[in-house]
């Protein structure tokens, strides 16, 4: 399974990017060492981790500390080693996928009854786990990362390169994929 690990650690000078290899992570922990090491002194620290342009990971620490991971399908932990290490042990957030309406790149993503043919479908086997909220203060809302995550033909990579947009880190991460 391959995979893109990218981190972004954000000071008060603005945000950094750097890839990060999770090859050999033994646990979870282990893994938030890692992005710990990108930048010791970050306000807040976020690791994407696309795998196989199907799942996506996010985790986020805040000062170094109060780890918090979502991922877009619980699928991952069954696909893979890594997928298993990253969203193993969450559970689905609270808010069901089939509870969005929120526009996404100018698109409604509706509910399971919404039947209008120009809006993008919402996949219904996407299973999100863990804690959708993590992005919330920075502009990323519950309801709008379920709607990327769910959004039929969204990618990984575009979930990604949309979130670090708002963010304001999609530079940062743009030249750190070219690299």
């Amino acid at each position: 399974m391959s995979y893109f690990a990218a981190a972004v650690a954000r000071r008060a000078t603005g945000w950094t990017a750097a890839e990060v290899d999770l090859g050999g992570a033994a646990d979870i922990d282990e893994v938030a060492d890692r992005l710990r090491d990108v930048d010791q002194d970050a306000e807040v620290s976020l690791l994407f981790v696309e795998s196989d342009d199907v799942y996506l990971a996010i985790m986020r620490l805040d000062e170094g500390e109060d780890l918090r991971i979502f991922g877009s399908d619980s699928a991952f932990a069954e696909e893979s080693r890594l997928g298993a290490l990253l969203v193993g042990d969450l559970k689905a957030p609270a808010l069901e996928i089939d509870d969005i309406v929120e526009p996404v790149g100018g698109v409604t993503v509706g509910t399971a009854d919404d039947n209008d043919d120009d809006e993008p479908a919402a996949d219904p086997d996407a299973d999100p786990v863990g804690d959708a909220d993590l992005l919330a203060d920075l502009g990323i809302s519950v309801h709008r990362l379920l709607a990327l995550c769910a959004r039929e033909g969204m990618l990984p990579a575009d979930v990604m390169a949309e979130v670090c947009q708002v963010i304001g880190c999609g530079n940062e991460v743009e030249e750190l994929r070219e690299a």
